[in-house]
């Protein structure tokens, strides 16, 4: 069994309600990563389950700073699964558009057991004069700003008189 991949999807349940995500691994994975006596705060979203074992802070404030890529790897502790603090992969990259609103999802993964450690959505749109971007990922954090397109900002110039 060690060489065959099993095929787990998004909705299949096990281990008490543990939600998998969809990932080809295999078997020994499987076996290192579920049927240890520890379970792991996961978080699924989208389909994939997020671990909130390898990060300091699940969705840190992040103010104004929306990351479009990149990782805030100061907010990881290290992979739950195989215990490396290492750089992180960026996969499942995409961009759809949808009513004139840009949104970018991809996914954290450990580089060296390719656990998936985060999913990380941003967004981008304009709305009037202004330039809208948020940023939503439990390893990145949670951020929105507002950007005038206009050389003038009104929200400025109303605060002066």
């Amino acid at each position: 069994a060690e060489g065959r991949r099993l095929r787990i999807g998004s909705g299949d349940q096990i281990l008490q309600g543990q939600v998998l995500w969809a990932h080809a691994i295999t078997f020994s994975e499987f076996s290192r990563c579920f049927l240890s006596r520890k379970h792991r705060r996961t978080f699924p979203v989208n389909g994939v389950a997020m671990c909130g074992d390898c990060v300091e802070k699940e969705y840190p404030n992040r103010g104004t700073i929306c990351l479009e890529n990149g990782s805030f790897l100061l907010n990881f502790t290290g992979c739950a699964v195989c215990s490396k603090r290492d750089f992180m992969l960026i996969t499942n990259k995409s961009l759809k558009e949808e009513d004139g609103e840009e949104i970018v999802t991809y996914d954290h993964l450990c580089k060296n057991c390719h656990h998936v450690i985060a999913r990380h959505e941003y967004t981008f749109s304009i709305m009037d004069e202004f330039q809208e971007y948020t940023m939503l990922c439990l390893l990145c954090g949670k951020a929105e700003d507002t950007i005038s397109i206009l050389p003038d900002d009104p929200r400025q110039m109303t605060l002066l008189l």
